[in-house]
């Protein structure tokens, strides 16, 4: 059987939509077969989709035919008699098409005395699809109240729009099941008898009626819109916790000029058909059968079932025909149960994530999980909450100890990137623990730094003095990394006369994202949005003593910063002999050699300091990380006592730099206790070992196939780089489908604007590198979500995986992260590199 279907523009965005598919539409034709005059003539209908086999999981098929009118609801309000002889005209065109049965989309199905003027003069029957519409929102609501843990029977729902065919149909399926509701009609005070016409005595005697829709805001609740004016609700007074769902079109709820956290407006009236479903059109496993507008889909139900009926017409649905819809929909794969809110899927954690609005619930896991993300999205990040919940990253861990965190659920990952090097110790570690809590129950100060010498941290700054290579014996403490950088580049440029003020730093470095030090991180990505940078910082390319030999020559240069290992630039090694090359260099041209170790330190690399392995003693130092066993902020910067007392040796000089929380007490007792952890414990060694052994395995791994480009690393500072190519696919794709469109298509590109054609081409390329890196996230994916390992990608690379767990790892968890990361290659190896 064959339906047609017309649709209707419900903004002027949508409408242009419609005016560039009829432009393309008949561009297309000409190009393919002349210039005819009548191609370029007015017409009623606008060719959209035609279905050529629709085919749903029970084995039923149709097919059928989607054009618009090209009018907003507004435009047809002005003239509604000249639109239903329009509408009329246009059933007849779609007949004449071969179609047996006509849905009338949005406002269409409103002119004509709700579409019974039409059916009347119409060759053949016609449905308004408001039944499964009507069907969508009534099984909506029910969800939500279930989401939410609400029992109906206490609930009041607003159903705005009554006594409209949706809202009126909607009221009676609730009456089993809500307690109340709340009917908001357009008429006066003095019709409200009148309106209760339509309901059962039963129904009458839970129901409110009211005209104004202010009466709806004083109180968090659920809500049916399916008015035929659309605009009618201010999401702004809407009342926290309220979820609206809106069956109009136009949409009833005017948004709010910002966007709320704390309300939901849904979608209402879709449909999603399930995977076994196909309207005839999959391209890459791609068919549009996700949010379906439910009169759309009614009609495509009664085409599949082979009844040429009208089905919905009129105000008055009848609601065992409602009923009736839903049950052939869902026999066809047809659920309203896949909701969505500002076109966006909607998760069920989206909802539950309200209900501290409505009524208190027992705490749960699942609830806190939501909940935690609900506050994390609308305060804090709402981009990472998406990023999170799109990679199946979205975890709140409650519980860590060791090389394992534990999430609500009670599930335990293995951590392999432990805080980005701030675990060495591993999580919790109990000596660090027990330093915190004995200083906590001492009643010791923490907070004197600057009206005393604090005790713990000047005992810190002799500890660290005493392990750190070439005479470090001058410490700042500060509170994370890169204020650590910011106070190296201070005191370089205080110790040197302003003419000889320039820093170098090396290209894919990574030293923080303050603004002095993004001045000498090696990434654009960090540093594009917050140009300019602080003056006179160069790049160099890491590893070229040539490059940097070459600079200093200048002699302006203060001091050279730069890492012993590039961490986020993806655990990239210098050549042998690197480290003491650029000592050399610096000494023989008055240059300070500035060592971040704030990833590289502390044991990572199976050294104290990566700088050991090379026997160099840099100028400055800075730490960071795990310098308190990831349990307190702190940050240091080790420097030479004479270069700090050029800088800040004098009366007027000696607090030009300062930090309000820096070297307090408390971060300095877990400091010291962890500094005798790595020592006691032999971490260093540890991380030589196990990291050698890992490498190895990795290695070995990557041999076999060929998505692993390179394993590299020393110590427990590893990478696995990726090469998951997609170069030329997206070329590759156009021509290949472009060629087997109607219509010189390829020329009518060659005649976009240059502007236009040199964006799309620019965005090639980036479109490749997105697939990439999408690519390595499902690997971080399927590592979380079938492995219990918890893992991501460096700052600089994201095609590089970071392997930098606790120095506690043991063998066993080290052979189970090389086994899950065998697998998951094995498993996305479908094409081989």
């Amino acid at each position: 059987m064959k339906f047609g279907f017309i649709a209707h523009p419900t903004s002027l965005a949508l409408k242009r939509q419609v005016k560039m598919c009829d432009l393309i539409e008949r561009a297309v034709q000409d190009a393919e077969s002349g210039f005819d005059a009548a191609l370029w003539q007015p017409r009623s209908l606008v060719p959209f989709a035609r279905f050529g086999q629709i085919r749903s999981g029970a084995g039923a098929c149709c097919e059928g035919l989607l054009q618009y009118l090209p009018l907003t609801a507004e435009e047809m309000l002005r003239q509604p008699r000249q639109i239903a002889d329009r509408v009329l005209r246009a059933v007849d065109a779609l007949a004449e098409q071969g179609a047996e049965l006509v849905g009338l989309g949005g406002f269409t199905g409103i002119v004509g005395n709700r579409g019974l003027q039409t059916l009347e003069r119409a060759r053949v029957p016609v449905t308004t699809g408001n039944s499964l519409t009507a069907y969508a929102s009534w099984r909506n609501l029910l969800e939500l109240m279930a989401l939410l843990e609400l029992d109906p029977q206490q609930q009041e729902v607003a159903i705005v729009g009554y006594p409209g065919s949706i809202a009126l149909v909607v009221a009676k399926l609730l009456e089993a099941s809500v307690g109340r509701l709340l009917l908001v009609h357009r008429g006066g005070g003095d019709r409200l008898a009148e309106q209760l016409q339509y309901l059962g005595p039963q129904l009458r005697e839970r129901v409110r009626l009211t005209d104004r829709i202010e009466d709806c805001y004083e109180q968090p609740r659920l809500y049916l819109a399916a008015t035929s004016s659309g605009d009618v609700i201010e999401e702004g007074r809407l009342a926290p916790g309220s979820i609206v769902v809106d069956a109009a079109l136009p949409r009833d709820v005017r948004p709010a000029p910002r966007r709320r956290e704390d309300v939901l407006v849904i979608d209402g009236g879709l449909v999603s058909a399930d995977r076994a479903f196909s309207l005839g059109t999959d391209t890459l496993g791609l068919s549009p059968t996700r949010m379906m507008n439910g009169c759309l889909a009614e009609t495509m139900v009664l085409a599949l079932e082979g009844r040429r009926e009208a089905f919905s017409i009129g105000r008055e649905l009848d609601v065992d025909r409602v009923r009736e819809i839903g049950r052939l929909a869902d026999r066809h794969g047809i659920t309203p149960l896949r909701m969505s809110a500002g076109g966006e899927p909607l998760k069920p954690a989206d909802v539950r994530a309200l209900a501290r609005f409505h009524e208190p619930a027992a705490p749960r896991a699942r609830r806190l999980h939501e909940e935690v993300l609900q506050d994390f999205g609308a305060h804090i990040n709402p981009v990472m909450r998406e990023f999170f919940e799109l990679n199946h990253i979205d975890r709140v861990f409650v519980k860590a100890q060791g090389c394992t965190l534990q999430d609500a659920q009670g599930r335990e990952f293995l951590d392999f990137v432990a805080g980005y090097g701030c675990l060495n110790m591993g999580h919790n570690h109990p000596r660090c623990v027990g330093a915190l809590r004995r200083f906590l129950d001492s009643g010791a100060p923490s907070f004197v730094q600057y009206v005393s010498a604090p005790e713990l941290s000047s005992r810190l700054a002799a500890r660290l003095a005493a392990l750190a290579p070439g005479g470090l014996s001058r410490v700042f403490f500060c509170n994370s990394g890169t204020e650590a950088v910011e106070a190296a580049l201070k005191l370089a440029m205080a110790a040197y006369p302003p003419g000889q003020r320039r820093v170098l730093y090396c290209d894919n470095g990574y030293h923080g994202k303050t603004l002095g030090a993004l001045s000498v991180t090696g990434r654009d990505k960090h540093r594009q949005p917050f140009m300019p940078p602080i003056e006179r910082c160069s790049a160099l390319p890491f590893g070229d003593l040539d490059a940097l030999e070459a600079a200093l020559k200048s002699g302006d240069v203060a001091a050279f910063i730069l890492e012993p290992i590039q961490g986020e630039g993806g655990v990239i090694l210098p050549p042998p002999g690197y480290l003491r090359g650029v000592r050399e260099l610096c000494d023989r041209h008055g240059c300070l050699m500035i060592l971040d170790e704030i990833q590289t330190g502390l044991g990572r690399t199976g050294r104290m300091f990566a700088c050991d392995w090379e026997g160099v003693a840099p100028d400055l130092m800075v730490l960071a990380k795990s310098l308190s066993g990831g349990l307190v902020p702190i940050g240091a910067l080790l420097a030479r006592p004479d270069l700090w007392d050029r800088a800040y040796g004098s009366r007027d000089r000696f607090s030009l730099h300062s930090s309000t929380f820096g070297g307090g007490n408390l971060a300095a007792a877990v400091a010291l206790e962890a500094l005798a952890v790595i020592e006691d414990e032999g971490l260093a060694g540890r991380a030589l070992k196990t990291g050698e052994a890992l490498l190895a395995a990795l290695q070995e791994v990557a041999a076999g196939q060929g998505l692993i480009r390179e394993v590299r690393g020393r110590g427990l500072m590893i990478a696995v780089e990726f090469a998951p190519s997609f170069d030329g696919a997206v070329q590759a794709f156009v021509q290949e489908f472009s060629a087997r469109l109607p219509g010189q298509s390829r020329a009518m590109y060659r005649f976009l604007s240059d502007r236009a054609r040199e964006h799309l081409e620019a965005a090639v390329p980036e479109l490749e590198r997105s697939l990439e890196e999408m690519l390595v996230l499902r690997i971080v994916s399927k590592l979380s979500q079938e492995h219990g390992i918890l893992s991501f990608v460096t700052a600089n690379n994201s095609k590089v995986l970071r392997i930098q767990p606790p120095l506690t790892l043991s063998e066993a968890q080290a052979q189970h992260f090389v086994r899950a990361i065998a697998q998951v290659c094995a498993d996305l190896s479908s094409v081989p590199e």
